[in-house]
C-alpha cells in the first residue's frame, strides 16, 4: 500500500561563508558597546535546507512521494525543481509575492567561531496555508508531520489535523525555545509520534509543566534522538526501546542528521510498521547525512542495506530490503547557485 505523507515546516537556503582569520582580532576591548565590523570572506557555500524540505527530500529519496507544505519566495524555483526530481510534490508550497525564501547566513572564522543571522522571510506566510486545501489538492494524506515553522503555522496545522481527523506527528524542535506553555501544549494534542532530541525532551517537560508520563499520556510514541548513542523510543505504555547509532566513517558535519533520521523512521514505519526497524533505517540515513556536507546526501539501496547489515545484522537488513528497492538516485549535490 502506498502511504502518502505531508511534511509541513521550514524551507530555506544556507549561505555559509569562511573568514580566513579570527573574529577576536577585529574586536577592541572596552569598545564593544558600538560594533561596526566587516569581514572579507574568501569562500561561499550555498546549501539547500529547511527542516521540512530536508525531511521531504529523505522521504523522496527512499521512494515515497511526500507532499511538501511551506512558504517560499520566488527565488525557490531552482530548489523546487531539484526537490521534484527527487520525488517531492511541491504543489502545495505557497510562493510569496514580496518576500524571499527563508535564509540562514553564517560566517565562520579559523577558530570555528560563528556569526550568523536567520531571515524568516516568506516562512511567516506559512500561517496562511489551509490544510483542507492541501488535502484536497493531494487527494488526501495518511500522515502529517508538523515540523519547525512559523509558530502560528505550526499551531494552525495541528488544530486542523485534529479537526479533520488526520493522523499527525509533532516535531517542534528549534521552535520550542520561543513558544509559551499553552502553545507547546497545543502541539501535543494527540500526535501519533513526538520527535525530539535529548535536550528538547527536557525542554518539552519544562515548557509544558508535564512529567514524562504526562507527556506520554498525550502522545502515542516519543522518539528521542541521542546523537552517537542512537535513539530511544518510549511508548505510551511505558515500554522503552533503545536502538544503536550507525558508526560514521571519517569527518562528520551534523547539519540535517535529525531530519534524515525522521525521514528514514517514517519511511520504514510506512513500509514495515515496526518501530525498531524504523529507528534502524532512521539511524542509517542520519549517518549518511552526517558524512555529507550540508543536510542532503547521496545514497543507494545497496549502500543502505550494507550499513544496516554491518550494524544490526542480516535479519534487520532483510526486513528492510523490500522498501529499499525503490530508492531514487540522487542528483549531484553541488549544483546550487548563489
Amino acid at each position: 500500500m502506498h502511504v502518502r505523507i505531508a511534511v509541513t515546516g521550514s524551507i530555506a537556503t544556507d549561505h555559509l561563508l569562511t573568514f580566513p582569520g579570527k573574529f577576536r582580532d577585529q574586536l577592541i576591548e572596552g569598545e564593544l558597546d558600538k560594533v561596526s565590523l566587516s569581514f572579507l570572506a574568501d569562500e561561499l557555500e550555498v546549501r539547500r535546507g529547511g527542516v521540512a524540505a530536508n525531511i521531504a527530500f529523505g522521504l523522496g529519496v527512499l521512494g515515497l512521494s511526500p507532499v511538501l507544505v511551506g512558504a517560499v519566495g520566488r527565488d525557490f524555483a531552482e530548489y523546487g525543481h531539484w526537490l521534484n526530481a527527487h520525488g517531492v510534490d511541491t504543489g502545495s508550497v505557497r510562493v510569496s509575492e514580496t518576500l524571499h525564501t527563508a535564509r540562514f547566513i553564517c560566517t565562520t572564522d579559523d577558530d570555528l567561531n560563528q556569526i550568523g543571522t536567520f531571515y524568516a522571510g516568506a516562512m511567516s506566510e506559512a500561517r496562511h496555508i489551509a490544510l483542507r486545501q492541501v488535502l484536497s489538492r493531494a487527494g488526501g494524506v495518511d500522515l502529517l508531520l508538523v515540523s519547525p515553522n512559523d509558530p502560528e503555522a505550526m499551531l494552525r496545522h495541528t488544530r486542523e489535523a485534529v479537526a479533520l481527523g488526520v493522523p499527525f506527528c509533532a516535531d517542534p524542535s528549534q521552535q520550542l525555545a520561543r513558544m509559551g506553555r499553552d502553545d507547546v501544549r497545543s502541539l501535543l494534542r494527540g500526535p501519533r509520534y513526538l520527535f525530539t532530541n535529548e535536550y528538547e525532551a527536557h525542554l518539552v517537560q519544562e515548557k509544558t509543566g508535564w512529567t514524562e508520563d504526562q507527556v506520554l499520556e498525550r502522545v502515542g510514541t516519543w522518539v528521542i534522538t541521542r546523537g552517537a548513542r542512537g535513539a530511544r523510543i518510549v511508548s505510551e505504555d511505558g515500554a522503552t526501546l533503545d536502538v544503536a547509532a550507525v558508526p560514521a566513517t571519517g569527518p562528520v558535519e551534523p547539519t540535517g542528521a535529525g531530519d534524515a533520521f525522521r525521514a528514514g523512521f517514517l519511511a520504514a514505519m510506512a513500509g514495515t510498521g515496526d518501530r525498531e526497524h524504523a529507528a534502524r533505517l532512521g539511524a542509517t540515513l542520519a549517518t549518511s547525512a552526517l558524512e555529507s556536507v550540508g543536510p542532503h546526501y547521496r545514497v543507494t539501496g545497496e549502500r543502505l542495506l550494507a550499513r544496516l547489515r554491518d550494524t544490526y545484522g542480516a535479519d534487520a537488513a532483510a526486513a528492510l530490503a523490500p522498501g529499499l528497492e525503490a530508492v531514487r538516485p540522487t542528483a549531484p549535490l553541488s549544483a546550487v547557485s548563489p
